[in-house]
């Protein structure tokens, strides 16, 4: 009898980026179920995924400090695998990394190994020109010989309460779209006069509109704001649902809008299609992958105007910066990509 492969995945943040991840593992799971994963994941991030099949999570609270890396550690205790995914270049991350045991170390490309990452490696995925950051974390598959996907696919866990909750909140509204007004960092946000233009005009069309978001003040500011106009905003989940809950809503509706944060991978690991609103990065790398046609962006010209040079003559990934660069992205230029997103909607 073969002895069965043990693969430890080390990928703690952010759920953007654990939600790529997802697509890589689903990837695995479906060509070989023999492999037994294990993945290092953050607290929050767990809180996403906990019940994912197939997987055993070993979850890391950064907030605990030294104790824990311990925790994890004792977790692991006695274990060796046969390959690591060191999915991760933060240092955090890298020494973390230090506390189990494998044969295989692999990690990001040479480009891609900052912060001293090489030095907790002992392989490395394969260079791509121009790559998502989801086709990037492919790579990872690749190495260990799994067989390509042309559409990638996402098994994300939810519980049949989740779906419930959902419904429930949502259930006289018929066609509905989100607004996730709000990233981790307030200068990707876009202004409260566009969100509150894109809300009047997904009414028009005979949407209801949700607001989602997480608990945080940034949060809580801009939705607060918006919420300031009467009369556009159908129901408002701002901080008052599980990450599982808010998955359940965003896969239901028809549309998402969205800046550079969480909820927009969320949305596409659903199929829902996403309105993405870019200005700091290039959203060929990382913005919703299933939405990159219906995504509105500054970004270019930005970038240009920084650095003299069109982005591709510039380092992949190389970011824009100023903290009123979403004001140059017009509500027109959103309305237009709202509506193609809509009116493919209507020919599906």
């Amino acid at each position: 009898m073969s002895q069965v492969f043990q693969l430890c995945i080390l990928r703690l943040s952010a759920i953007g980026d654990v939600c790529h991840a997802v697509s890589m593992v689903t990837r695995i799971r479906q060509h070989r179920p023999d492999i037994k994963i294990t993945w290092i994941i953050g607290k929050i991030e767990y809180q996403l995924l906990q019940g994912m099949l197939g997987v055993e999570f070993i979850v890391y609270d950064k907030k605990a400090g030294k104790k824990a890396k311990e925790e994890v550690k004792h977790a692991l205790a006695g274990r060796t695998f046969d390959a690591m995914f060191v999915m991760q270049v933060a240092l955090r991350a890298n020494l973390l990394s230090t506390v189990v045991k494998a044969k295989r170390r692999i990690g990001f490309d040479w480009k891609r190994s900052k912060e001293g990452h090489w030095l907790f490696t002992n392989e490395r995925i394969e260079a791509k020109k121009y790559a998502h950051v989801l086709e990037g974390f492919m790579g990872f598959a690749d190495k260990l010989g799994i067989p390509e996907d042309p559409n990638p696919q996402w098994d994300m866990p939810l519980a049949n309460t989740d779906w419930e909750w959902a419904k429930t909140q949502t259930a006289c509204f018929g066609k509905y779209a989100v607004i996730s007004p709000a990233a981790s960092k307030a200068e990707r946000n876009w202004t409260v006069h566009g969100y509150v233009a894109v809300a009047q005009h997904l009414i028009e069309k005979g949407y209801k509109v949700v607001l989602c978001g997480g608990p945080g003040p940034v949060d809580a500011a801009i939705s607060a704001q918006i919420l300031h106009t009467p009369g556009i905003i159908t129901l408002n989940l701002v901080g008052k649902t599980s990450l599982k809950q808010m998955l359940a809503v965003l896969a239901d509706a028809a549309l998402v809008i969205a800046p550079d944060t969480g909820p927009a991978h969320m949305a596409t690991t659903m199929g829902t299609p996403v309105v993405g609103l870019y200005a700091h990065s290039n959203f060929r790398r990382t913005g919703p992958y299933l939405s990159q046609d219906h995504v509105a962006s500054v970004y270019d010209i930005q970038i240009k105007g920084q650095k003299g040079k069109d982005w591709v003559y510039l380092p992949w990934g190389v970011r824009a910066k100023g903290k009123d660069l979403m004001t140059y992205l017009l509500v027109l230029t959103v309305l237009k990509k709202v509506d193609q997103a809509l009116s493919e909607l209507d020919t599906e």
